[in-house]
């Protein structure tokens, strides 16, 4: 054990030539001594990293996805700079008109730090004004309803974190810049951002009348305005502007003012009911700092870190208990013993997140208007209970969510890190694609639709209400060991985040895979964007195993090939390790997506 409480065996062995390239991606782990940006987008990376040589810090964050950075003291920094980035090339997923949470660990007091920077509804939003207008009174709110557009949170939650936790070596202003250049300049698009944004394409035609600032106007290629091709040049100049005005203004220069006026107008256009005083409030409330939830794992002695709740972080701690307390009880046998991706390790994951995802859906909202404690979902007696609801020879129909507060043991990406050893997860999203795909004027950002995870029961505790957080589903994660930085991971895409932080990490630690093979590794996914009983296997996995499956009862189980594969997320880790004293960090970058994982020199 060395002085920074990593094992010597925290560095990788030399891959046999069967092991080196073990899944499809052929990509190599990137290894640095001084930082590491790693995310979807190579322009973004390299935002990141201009900030760091700087003199910025270190910070990640991304769209729908994460992106992991090793730097300096300059962490919060460089994570902004690639949010920022990644909304220029990226915003088909991820942008300003969004929502963004982020964990940051200090090297120097040992201490981790949570920040919330989602937005509210609207204080006229009411259950009655959605069900009259919706005509729906069951479920969640509609994704295509105006209604569910909230406040922005990003924005704030940008300026907080650069005033809150950032270096003070390098103003708002310059932290932008590198994602001004690229949005003035224009950039070729990379190709599954172009798949993504031909997706998006009527979207954002159907939704407002600003919708061709999103898109490419007439060229030799087409007449129409059309979404950009692979490799197509995208200039983006009313966005260039509104990060200009955040850079130089702060919070006032997005949620007041010319931005935010055109932010209601657009909404009130729709039949939203979204006002200036709404955008206000956010901006004088400002982020949340707020203190993290965490579950030690004793089978591989690590702390995992998430958000708490309005976050859906709680779902994988939830899910990690689980899977020990099926070990301890000889449920299951541990799980370095089962073979991966097998029949019995699949069932096992898709029933301990259904376990999971049951409480979540029921209990998780804003955290302000909780019912419980987030402790007694964690609590180990109350995981044992619900570990009892497993059937490790068939799929159980339904579950339905526990009563913690009636347990008689009172139970209930993208990410940086730099060269002091400082971490930060972050993760900035629209929700769905675009989010709305509403564009407001002359601003060059789509409004986010994270309100579309509301309930509209009326007894629901994640009912809508005015001036509410609704249940998020984007969640940066974070690894301690003996109280040192381990490793700074995520993955981005809908209810996939948590499944796919429970499925990454025991890649890493139960199956001993590096950082790329842990993320190239095939993922199963419940639900997709919906939480369901279907069952989603990504191409790679035996259709043996997917039979087996089905057999067990896991009767709506589909295997999913190609582009369709976007449903499994796009992750980042970077990990921590130490050679002779000095400080390692080993990335891996997503396949499934653009990006790469960039060292500092």
């Amino acid at each position: 054990m060395s002085s920074n409480g990593l094992d010597k065996n925290d560095v990788y062995p030399s891959a046999t030539a069967t092991e080196l390239f073990k899944f499809a991606s052929r990509r190599s782990v990137v290894h640095s001594t001084k930082g590491i940006v790693s995310c979807t987008s190579p322009l973004a990376s390299q935002a990141g990293i201009k900030i760091l040589e700087r003199g910025g810090n270190a910070a990640v964050s991304e769209p729908f996805l994460l992106f992991p950075i090793p730097l300096d003291e300059f962490e919060a920094d460089a994570a902004i700079a690639v949010a920022a980035a990644l909304n220029v090339t990226e915003p088909t997923s991820t942008g300003i008109g969004g929502d963004a949470f982020m964990l940051f660990w200090n090297n120097s007091t040992k201490k981790i730090t949570a920040l919330n920077g989602s937005g509210r509804s609207p204080a006229a939003l009411t259950r009655e004004l959605v069900v009259k207008s919706e005509g729906v009174s069951t479920g969640s709110l509609p994704k295509p309803s105006i209604h569910a557009v909230t406040v922005p949170g990003a924005a704030a939650a940008w300026v907080d974190t650069i005033e809150k936790v950032g270096s003070g070596n390098v103003s708002l202003a310059e932290v932008l810049a590198p994602a001004i250049e690229i949005a003035e300049n224009g950039y070729p698009v990379s190709q599954v951002t172009a798949a993504m944004w031909k997706n998006g394409e009527r979207e954002l035609l159907e939704a407002s009348p600003n919708g061709p600032e999103m898109l490419v106007p007439p060229n030799q290629y087409s007449d129409q305005v059309h979404a950009p091709e692979p490799g197509e040049i995208m200039v983006m100049k009313n966005l260039a502007e509104t990060f200009r005005t955040v850079g130089k203004e702060g919070k006032k220069g997005f949620y007041e003012g010319r931005i935010a006026e055109e932010i209601v107008n657009a909404v009130k256009a729709r039949g939203g009911v979204l006002e200036l005083g709404d955008l206000k409030r956010h901006a004088e409330l400002g982020s949340e700092f707020v203190e993290p939830i965490s579950m030690f794992v004793e089978r591989f002695g690590v702390d995992v870190w998430e958000c708490p709740p309005n976050g859906q972080g709680i779902v994988a701690l939830m899910a990690l208990g689980i899977i020990e307390q099926l070990e301890k009880s000889g449920a299951i046998l541990p799980i370095e013993q089962l073979k991966h991706n097998s029949t019995e390790y699949l069932h096992c994951i898709i029933e301990v997140l259904r376990i999971a995802f049951a409480d979540a859906a029921w209990y998780v909202t804003d955290p302000h208007m909780l019912k419980i404690r987030t402790s007694q979902l964690l609590d180990k007696g109350y995981l044992a209970e619900r570990a009892k609801l497993f059937n490790p020879k068939k799929a159980t129909a339904n579950f339905d969510h526990g009563s913690p507060a009636l347990n008689s043991s009172d139970t209930v990406y993208f990410s940086v890190t730099d060269r002091d050893g400082n971490g930060c997860s972050f993760i900035i999203s629209n929700f769905a694609g675009f989010g709305s795909a509403v564009v407001p004027k002359g601003c060059g950002f789509t409004l986010q639709n994270r309100g579309a995870n509301f309930n509209l029961e009326a007894d629901h505790p994640n009912v809508v209400a005015p001036n509410k957080r609704p249940y998020h589903t984007i969640i940066p994660a974070l690894i301690t060991k003996d109280g040192e930085l381990h490793t700074v991971y995520g993955v981005m895409g809908g209810f996939m985040q948590p499944q796919g932080h429970v499925q990454v990490l025991l890649n890493m630690l139960g199956f001993g895979f590096n950082p790329q093979v842990s993320l190239d590794a095939p993922r199963i996914c419940i639900g997709g964007m919906a939480l369901d009983n279907s069952v989603l296997v990504e191409e790679g996995i035996a259709e043996s195993t997917v039979e087996e499956l089905r057999e067990m009862g896991h009767t709506k189980i589909k295997l999913l090939k190609g582009f369709r594969r976007e449903v499994f997320g796009r992750g980042q880790i970077i990990r921590v390790h130490y050679d002779g004293g000095r400080r390692v960090y080993s990335a891996g970058s997503d396949m499934r997506g653009d990006g790469q994982a960039a060292p500092l020199l």
